[in-house]
């Protein structure tokens, strides 16, 4: 591989290269719609809650009923995309989720009952219980496809590109969570979300993609799962990023008090609530913009830890804030942090990843990083409840701060890591 090909400085036709591959951005339209679809019921489904019960642990609990499914499934979704025809079970996955978003709005506006015996919130946190299962798919599907579409050395700036456009269903898809629940309601938002859903089904089934041949033989399911596991417990940098990233969102969660924090805080509605949330992606969408531009390779993990870092001082700045503009200002720092985070860790699950077992590393990943947000979101009702509001945040910024002591400590190989040296060094030829 030629310096060129690494080299930060190259110019923007690369990544409008990138843009005219279409299976690439067939697999953008879909990462795009079911992330607005996600998030749009996110928004909605915290206020809808918050409504009902007044209550930040109740917040928590939105978290829990999500990712205690997702734990269950996440192993054996990787198994059936690393099995299976890939888009079909991405198209199955968007249909699941426009079969919950379709219930919410049911509940919302009141064809379907809210509870049994009292518990108001029941069918609410039973959707989202199948949303954890629904999700578990999701991640697998796209990463598997993301290495079909693109060539090796493609992948750091298609992951910057990539960061964008999720990162732009992170801006979107809380800001029109916000305005439509203000605007037309609760069940408006979830028929909207409901609508990207079907979409994303769409765009997933007609992408233009070669999948790599089914296996003649499909190994033992605990068998196969297990060697995703020894792969990831093996490699020092796959591993030490997962963590790293998984107990920082675990302990930074803030954004799940958002609701309440507006509330007692800042005093503000529905749309102040839109707008915080969208703030963290505007951060992180600026900074995939530059990642896509200017890829990192070296001192990567160097960068690494101090964007994560950087992510516990903006939430300890966050807690302290008593403005809204200022809030805005210290979450949309958080998601610059953030955005490093995701760009570098998806470059390297990507290059050190063999392709025949992508899917099950990307559901291990999942467990590591997409259930902290939802086990963030319990830990810091939980704080919330034991601490109180602002201190809980403060100790959890704190924490991440800790985290990152840590990781530099026991993960050497990661705080050393140089991504010329993934490049050079590929999975799939050495196993060949």
């Amino acid at each position: 591989m030629s310096e060129a090909t690494l080299d930060a400085t190259a110019p923007s036709t690369d990544i409008r290269a990138l843009l005219r591959n279409r299976g690439f951005t067939g697999l953008l339209a879909y990462r795009l719609l079911a992330m607005l679809s996600y998030q749009i019921v996110a928004v909605t489904v915290g206020w809808h809650v918050y409504e009902l019960t007044r209550d930040a642990l109740a917040l928590g609990l939105i978290g829990l009923a999500e990712v205690i499914p997702y734990f269950c499934f996440a192993l054996f979704a990787g198994y059936a995309v690393d099995h299976l025809p890939r888009r079909k079970l991405g198209m199955a996955a968007c249909v699941g989720l426009l079969l919950t978003t379709t219930t919410l709005a049911g509940v919302a506006s009141g064809v379907l009952p809210t509870g049994i015996g009292g518990f108001g919130t029941l069918v609410i946190y039973a959707a989202i219980a199948v949303n954890g299962i629904v999700r578990a798919f999701l991640a697998p599907v796209y990463m598997s496809l993301f290495a079909r579409v693109l060539k090796r050395e493609q992948f750091a700036r298609g992951a910057g590109v990539s960061s964008v456009v999720m990162q732009t269903g992170l801006v979107m898809g809380p800001a029109m969570g916000g305005l439509i629940v203000a605007w037309g309601g609760k069940t408006a938002a979830y028929l909207v979300a409901a609508a990207f859903a079907l979409a994303a089904a769409i765009a997933v089934i007609s992408l233009r993609v070669t999948e790599p041949p089914l296996p003649a033989e499909r190994a033992p399911v605990f068998k196969s799962i297990g060697e995703g596991l020894r792969f990831v417990l093996n490699t020092q940098v796959v591993l030490g990023a997962q963590a790293l990233d998984m107990f920082s969102v675990l302990f930074g969660g803030a954004v799940a008090l958002l609701p309440a924090f507006i509330s007692e805080i800042l005093h503000a509605g529905p749309e102040a609530l839109g707008l915080l949330r969208a703030c963290p992606a505007v951060g992180a969408v600026l900074m995939g913009v530059y990642l896509a531009r200017r890829p990192l390779q070296r001192h990567a993990g160097r960068v690494l830890l101090i964007a994560v870092a950087g992510f516990g001082l903006c939430i300890i700045g966050f807690a302290l804030s008593r403005h809204l503009w200022m809030a805005m200002v210290m979450l949309m720092l958080s998601g610059m942090c953030d955005g490093v985070s995701v760009v570098l860790r998806s470059t390297i699950l990507q290059l050190a990843t063999p392709d025949h077992m992508r899917g099950r590393v990307s559901s291990i990943n999942g467990i590591f990083i997409g259930s902290s947000n939802e086990l963030g979101a319990f830990e810091s009702g939980l704080a919330a409840r034991l601490l109180g509001l602002i201190p809980s945040m403060i100790f959890g910024g704190s924490m991440t701060l800790a985290v990152v002591a840590v990781t530099a400590k026991l993960a050497p190989k990661l705080r050393r890591l140089d991504l010329r040296e993934l490049h050079e060094a590929d999975p799939d030829k050495q196993r060949a």
